[in-house]
Order: C-alpha cells, then sequence, then structure tokens
C-alpha cells in the first residue's frame, strides 16, 4: 500500500511535467525500479506504459480543445511513429539500445544551448512550409521518432518539441501540443505489446493512470494559461535533466 501511495505521487509529478515539455518517464521509470525492485524489468515497462499513455491522452484532449493544432504536420507524424514505435521496440532484441547514449547526450546538450541563446527560440508561430514540405517533414519526424522511442526512449517529447519549432515554426505551446499527439501514438503501440504479452501490473498501473491523468490536466492547464515562454523555461529544466540523468548512466560505468 506504502508503495502505491509513493508510485502515485511521483506519476503525478510525471504527468505534469510530462504535459508541458515531455520528460516525464525520467521521474515514474526510475521510481518504479527503485520502489518495487524485485519485479521483471518487462513488467516495470509495460506498468510505467500504461499509466505514461492515460496522461498522454488526456494531456492530447485538453490541447486540441484548446491549441489550434496544425493536423497536416502532426496527423502524418501520428501515424508514421505508430508503426515504427513497434519496429523499435523490435529492433530493441537485436540491438544494445546503450550505444545511443552517448549521441542522445551530445544532441541534447546542443538543444539546450541552442534554445538557452536563442531567446526568440519559439515564441512565434509562424508555420515555415506549405502542404507538400510539411508532409514530407511530418512523415520523416515520425519514423525517425517513432523508431526513437520504440528503441531507446529517453527525452522522446523533448525532441518533438524542438523539430516541431526549428524545422515546423511553431511556438512552444503549439509544439507542445503537437508533440503528445505523437508520443500518444508511441506509447499506445508498446501498450498494446505489453498488454499482450501480459506485462502490466494493473493494480498499481491503473492507480498511478489516474495519477498521471490529474497531473496532466495540471500540466496543460498551466501550459495554456501561461503560454510559450512558460513551455520554454519548463523545456530547459526538463533537457538539463535529460543530460544529467544521461550523463550519469554514461560515466558511472
Amino acid at each position: 500500500m506504502v508503495e502505491v501511495i509513493l508510485l502515485c505521487g511521483f506519476s503525478f509529478v510525471a504527468g505534469l511535467i510530462d504535459s508541458v515539455a515531455g520528460g516525464g518517464g525520467l521521474i515514474q521509470l526510475p521510481a518504479l525500479f527503485i520502489v518495487i525492485p524485485d519485479l521483471p524489468v518487462a513488467l516495470l515497462l509495460g506498468t510505467n506504459k500504461l499509466s505514461s499513455i492515460a496522461g498522454t491522452s488526456i494531456a492530447s484532449l485538453q490541447y486540441a480543445r484548446h491549441v489550434d493544432i496544425n493536423w497536416k504536420a502532426t496527423l502524418p507524424a501520428t501515424i508514421a511513429a505508430l508503426v515504427f514505435s513497434f519496429l523499435g521496440a523490435r529492433t530493441v532484441t537485436m540491438l544494445n539500445p546503450d550505444i545511443m547514449r552517448p549521441v542522445i547526450l551530445f544532441l541534447l546538450i546542443a538543444i539546450a544551448v541552442y534554445t538557452f541563446f536563442r531567446k526568440d527560440f519559439g515564441t512565434l508561430h509562424i508555420p515555415k512550409m506549405g502542404y507538400a514540405g510539411q508532409f514530407f517533414f511530418s512523415i520523416t519526424t515520425g519514423i525517425v521518432i517513432g523508431f526513437y522511442d520504440g528503441f531507446f526512449g529517453p527525452g522522446t517529447g523533448s525532441f518533438l518539441i524542438f523539430i516541431f519549432i526549428s524545422i515546423f515554426g511553431f511556438n512552444f505551446l503549439s509544439a507542445s501540443a503537437s508533440s503528445k499527439v505523437i508520443n500518444f501514438a508511441t506509447n499506445l503501440s508498446a501498450v498494446l505489446y505489453f498488454a499482450f504479452t501480459d506485462n502490466i501490473l494493473y493494480k498499481i498501473a491503473l492507480p498511478m493512470a489516474i495519477c498521471n491523468i490529474l497531473g496532466s490536466l495540471v500540466g496543460t492547464r498551466l501550459a495554456i494559461l501561461k503560454g510559450s515562454r512558460f513551455v520554454r523555461i519548463f523545456f530547459l529544466i526538463v533537457v538539463s535533466g535529460l543530460i544529467i540523468k544521461l550523463g550519469w548512466d554514461i560515466f558511472r560505468l
């Protein structure tokens, strides 16, 4: 009972952070490994994914109601991500995802530095391309990020936000909204896989899912009320956390 209460608290915070800038997995997944370490890894991953998709689905709906989502840029990426997330998860069985850590660490540092020094980055919503360009880059984004999320995962939401700002010309709020829709698709692939293989501990996952939803509701409301500048600050905090976490994982070995 104490373990469930602790995990629900972590899940609430994870839902709040993830709904604004991505990176909720930084909190929720390590919490599962620390609080109930004796369970099989696949069971912990499945439990985490069910809780995560609950919050992500609510965040997607909240953003869709209050933010003008560019579906021409978002929907193709969502469909591609749904497919390639599954392929990425399958690839994990053949390759060691740890080989990605140094590359992802470098990319996150570059993103953090660029975002910090470009004060106007993501403050204006000025889409840069027509339908054909949006479709091409949307499909490409879905393929690359979907595969990455299935194969490795950390920072998926943050990478999506950066791509939608830098390539598509969105502001932080619109980019965060689009990233949640795509993130829902990548999580859906994983949840279906874990459910069919009986790797979800529902008595823990369902209470965590409720708390993740509550955190997501608080986070999306804050983002919508306070706008892109608030999301930018949150984004920098989350990316910095990812850098510290990945750096620790690499250099402690």
